[in-house]
């Protein structure tokens, strides 16, 4: 079947019930948008070469990121204000994900608590940007190990924030409600030079965070083969191949042309994650094809929030396992494990 009729037309059914301004600080990337455009034709370039005579009569959609078993593989990026779009946020993402046996990254500066998102059930790994002051992001990574993260995501593309612009009328902060954001950090948290996020990240810091937390620590932001090497020396579990979304350098390049690259640097000693662009359930089957262990989706499932809370979020899951089921099948494979280059027509 197709990706169905909710998917279909998602984001313009969010922009008709947000507010103008919220939906314009999810759909927009830096600058000129550049590199947010380019996106998703980048993984529709590619062509499949499908097997035929291969028993396809049951299809398994299970896949494992870092040892948790995932039923669904369309796993869900953090995303910050969410509760700009539901009035409860994060914890109403978490039970739709988690209705879908998928992944959730909790954005730092999430606006519920670690302790309410875990109460759903879901899966979660926790991200988190290290602070000029390092021990200034403790509580935060603490909280959230207690909490039941099962990973640290460290966003490493993010020394400034990438220039937005906004264009005219109100913004999402003239918006923001109390508590839409930084509901894990304590009290008096930003007022302080050392809040800052840091501008000279180094290999060190995955070691750091590995030690401090005891959790596996991923890489998100990395886009060339020699970042990869440098993360995977430096104790990373997985990198993420990531541009932010398009929010971040306007002029970066395409994560499904950086993809298979950095797969053939480190895809043998760690696992490697990709989003950007990410729409369709031919999408994760290319990102599978290109070496990638998972694949992750971020203005889809805030759309789907927007616009039916968790059950909007839930049924955009089914919807693309679906999707998924029926790809597989006609590509001769019975599982995403499957999933190889030897698919892709070059």
């Amino acid at each position: 079947m197709s990706v169905g009729r909710f998917a279909d037309g998602l984001e313009e059914r969010a922009a008709d019930v947000l507010p103008e301004a919220v939906f314009r600080y999810f759909r927009q990337g830096s600058r000129d948008s550049t590199s947010t455009s380019e996106a998703t034709a980048a993984w529709e370039r590619h062509r499949f070469l499908p097997q035929v005579l291969r028993d396809v009569t049951e299809v398994d959609l299970r896949s494992t990121v870092l040892g948790a078993e995932l039923a669904c593989p369309f796993a869900v990026a953090p995303t910050a204000m969410q509760r700009a779009v539901h009035p409860e946020g994060e914890v109403a993402m978490a039970r739709g994900i988690a209705a879908a046996g998928s992944l959730m990254v909790v954005s730092s500066n999430s606006g519920s608590t670690f302790e309410d998102i875990a109460a759903t059930g879901v899966t979660f790994w926790a991200q988190v940007y290290v602070t000029a002051d390092r021990p200034a992001c403790l509580p935060l990574l603490h909280r959230a190990a207690a909490a039941g993260a099962r990973a640290v995501v460290l966003t490493a593309d993010t020394p400034v924030v990438g220039t937005k612009h906004d264009g005219e009328g109100p913004t999402i902060w003239d918006l923001a409600g109390p508590g839409w954001s930084h509901a894990n950090f304590p009290d008096g948290y930003g007022s302080s030079p050392g809040d800052a996020k840091a501008t000279d990240l180094g290999p060190q810091d995955v070691e750091w965070l590995a030690r401090t937390t005891r959790l596996p620590v991923v890489v998100k932001g990395v886009l060339r083969a020699d970042d990869a090497r440098r993360c995977a020396e430096a104790g990373a579990a997985a990198v993420w191949v990531s541009n932010h979304g398009g929010r971040q350098f306007d002029g970066a390049a395409a994560t499904a042309d950086c993809l298979e690259a950095v797969v053939a640097e480190v895809g043998d000693e760690v696992e490697v994650y990709v989003d950007g662009g990410v729409r369709t359930a031919r999408h994760v089957v290319t990102a599978h094809a290109l070496g990638a262990s998972a694949a992750f989706m971020g203005r889809p499932p805030v759309y789907a929030l927007g616009t039916e809370g968790s059950a909007g979020v839930e049924r955009l899951l089914g919807e693309l396992d679906d999707e998924l089921t029926e790809a597989l099948m006609l590509l001769g494979c019975p599982s995403l494990g499957r999933v190889t280059t030897a698919l892709l027509s070059r």
